[in-house]
């Protein structure tokens, strides 16, 4: 909408803008400051005196008189210009009449107010264009044919389809012509359709690919489309990568209809703060997307990571502050912040995360990383990561007995800090937050962090009950934030074939000696559990653990259950680093310590007494039939032996700190227990221990040395704590 306007020469104008509605007081209101339009009205000027307002995303809603208004220096200087524009939004609509009493064609209008400039309008049939042509269209009847129209260079604004003789004609009519979500949610993309044909099957697509396929088949889908039986797809944990225009078909034994119409478009936007000048000494905060959210949402804002305010509003004004960084979010959404802007400079008090979320392989490594910033006049003094807080107490991940071998912390920079836990575990899961203490402030701690999901691998095989083929699919609790991860599939443990899809490429046939089992590349040694594709009884090899740690010196048991289809005619443990398989009751090395106990179908146990270092390595099972040998080529236990050390550090003035340190992480939490001058200590049962100095003569009187709970015997060698290094007593 345009206009131009003037003014008596000597005025300045100081504003301009464009409204439909005044404020409680009786002002107008800018439409750049209006909830409903913020992110969809630009104003353009090709000259001085002109005043165009472009509005985009129409709704019917918009239909308004729009008048502009300009502000000058001069008191009274305030002019709107009347009458105004008066916008009319419409949708398209297709209206049959019969053609005439005798006669069985059809008169086809495309009804709506009349539009500007007099459009072409363009007419499909079942979705296929059919003619350009002015309204109205005559058409000969057929039951199973759908018609609908639109107006020429606006071809994506389709009329609802519909039937021009019954109501069981060919259509897919959706919901909702666009969508705009935030990254890292999920959007639900729903339609209604009718055929004239009994239908066979349906499913979404992506109209951007050359063939349409099958959404819930696609790897980069895998794990986060779903379709319902209500023709609704859900597509969770969304990425930019989403935004597409999403299309239903359906196919009958005659042909596969949907595919040519247009579907909905979906735009996947995340959330940035904007900030811009305002009056003296403020600014003005804009939570900003690429696309305007549907629903009109709830705007939250916060800062210092401190939640502050909510409002329909997505603008916030602020005073200028060095120290302090913005965020906002949105309701029902806050874990899906904007990264925190500082509102002056570059260095207020900041902490951003590299991911908001990760989705990693139990017994794999992962990288939890983020970058801070602070005022060039704070020195930082320690820096530290947690994922456990109480009353604003937090405790240092590095201390944690849980995570004692497991965590690490890199840096590339002075502003940057990772995470590094090794050998994941499900009990892992959590959010983990990043902080830092200057020597003017702590900070960090109230940030929303990294939320960190640990998932292990399940195949499911679908139809379960009587099929001949079976379908797989390797599953996990949570989309692996691998991009484009190869799946791996093993058939009785042997390698079978690789694929992007996490479903295996055909139908199995349902035979009851065969087992199953999938990975990813490069995480081949966490292989989901085997599964039968028929019955319970094929073979497999299940250990109870992966992974053990244990003390050299002691006892450890390594554990089974195995299946086989036919009678097990031998069994045996070995080493998989030795060539040849060989039963570890037979190897020299491991004579008189080593014991393997089980039945010929069911569990089976390793034990291995006296413990050495050289004892650590991967043990496997494996069993004999009649007609194969089974079990050796899957992953088995590894085992790794451990001496204990105590570590001395530094504490505050006048005390040391001692840790209780091995070259992994035991097995099953231990209790450790403490000794002075050989002497055990009731306190404390945790890895560590605090305590003063006491020197004589420039050297520590006491020794300490540490052992685990059950395990008396197996001590570490004692230390004096007064030097840093080690001593032996």
């Amino acid at each position: 909408m345009s206009c131009s306007y003037t003014y008596p020469s000597g005025y300045i104008v100081t504003s301009t803008f464009w409204f439909t509605k005044n404020d409680a007081e009786g002002n107008p209101v800018s439409l750049s400051d209006d909830a409903d339009y913020k992110a969809r009205v630009t104003y353009h000027k090709d000259n001085k005196n002109d005043c165009t307002l472009r509005i985009t995303d129409l709704r019917e809603s918009d239909s308004a008189t729009y008048k502009f208004r300009f502000i000058t220096d001069q008191t009274g200087g305030r002019f709107t210009g009347n009458p105004g524009v008066t916008l009319s939004v419409t949708d398209l609509q297709v209206k049959v009449t019969p053609y005439s009493v005798v006669s069985a064609w059809k008169t086809l209008t495309c009804t709506t107010c009349v539009l500007t400039d007099n459009p072409t309008y363009i007419w499909y049939k079942n979705g296929q264009i059919v003619t350009d042509n002015t309204s109205p269209y005559s058409v000969y009847p057929d039951a199973a044919d759908s018609y609908s129209c639109a107006v020429k260079s606006n071809e994506d604004l389709h009329t609802p389809a519909v039937c021009v003789q019954d109501q069981s004609c060919n259509r897919v009519t959706y919901i909702d012509k666009s969508i705009c979500a935030l990254k890292g949610s999920s959007v639900d993309i729903s339609c209604t359709y009718s055929s004239y044909h009994p239908i066979k099957t349906t499913f979404w697509f992506r109209s951007d690919k050359s063939v349409p396929e099958d959404l819930t088949r696609d790897p980069e889908y895998a794990g986060r489309a779903l379709e319902s039986l209500h023709s609704t797809l859900r597509i969770t944990d969304l990425r930019e990568s989403d935004s597409a225009e999403y299309k239903f078909r359906f196919n009958t034994q005659i042909s596969g209809w949907g595919y040519s119409f247009p579907g909905t478009i979906l735009s996947v936007t995340d959330l940035q703060v904007k900030v811009t000048p305002a009056a003296e000494g403020q600014k003005t905060l804009t939570c900003s997307t690429t696309c305007t959210l549907t629903d009109n949402p709830t705007y939250i804002w916060y800062r210092n990571g401190q939640r502050l305010d909510e409002s329909t509003s997505l603008q916030y004004s602020v005073n200028n502050s060095y120290s302090d960084s913005y965020s906002c979010a949105v309701k029902s959404h806050e874990d899906i912040q904007a990264p925190a802007v500082c509102v002056v400079g570059e260095s207020c008090m900041n902490v951003t995360y590299t991911h908001q979320s990760i989705c990693a392989l139990k017994g794999s490594t992962v990288d939890i990383s983020c970058f801070y910033t602070h005022p060039s006049w704070h020195n930082v003094t320690e820096v530290s990561w947690f994922n456990k807080w109480e009353s604003g107490v937090t405790k240092d991940l590095s201390l944690n007995p849980e995570y004692a071998d497991r965590v690490e912390y890199h840096r590339q920079t002075e502003k940057d800090s990772t995470l590094r836990i090794t050998d994941l575990r499900e009990s892992d899961s959590t959010e983990y937050k990043f902080k830092f203490t200057t020597d003017e402030a702590r900070w960090g701690s109230s940030f929303p962090g990294t939320t960190l999901t640990v998932t292990g691998f399940q195949v499911e095989v679908t139809p379960k009950w009587s099929s001949e083929y079976k379908t797989l699919t390797c599953i996990t609790t949570c989309t692996l934030s691998n991009p484009n991860p190869i799946y791996i599939w093993y058939k009785n443990g042997q390698h079978l074939d690789e694929s992007t899809s996490p479903q295996y490429k055909d139908p199995v046939s349902s035979n009851h000696d065969d087992s199953y089992s999938c990975a990813v590349k490069g995480h081949e040694d966490l292989l989901s559990p085997a599964v039968c594709v028929q019955g319970q009884s094929c073979y497999r090899v299940t250990y109870t653990k992966r992974r053990i740690c244990v003390l050299k010196g002691s006892t450890v048991d390594i554990s089974c259950t195995y299946v086989g289809y036919y009678s097990t005619t031998s069994s045996f443990w070995f080493r998989s680093d030795k060539s040849t398989p060989e039963d570890l009751t037979r190897v020299p090395g491991y004579a008189g310590r080593v014991e393997h106990t089980g039945t010929y179908r069911g569990p089976s146990s390793l034990r291995i007494t006296d413990l050495r270092e050289e004892d650590s390595a991967e043990y496997r099972f494996t069993f004999k039939t009649n007609n194969f040998e089974w079990g050796h080529s899957f992953p088995g236990t590894t085992l790794s032996v451990t001496g204990l050390q105590v570590n001395v550090t530094p504490a505050v003035e006048g005390q040391k700190t001692l840790t209780c340190i091995t070259t992994c992480t035991l097995t099953d939490n231990p209790t450790y227990i403490w000794y002075k001058n050989g002497q055990r200590l009731d306190e404390p049962t945790s890895q560590q221990y605090s305590s003063n100095i006491l020197v004589v003569l420039g050297h520590s009187v006491d020794s300490y040395s540490c052992t685990v709970e059950h395990h008396e015997d197996l001590h570490s060698p004692a230390v004096c704590k007064y030097e840093l290094n080690y001593y032996s007593t």
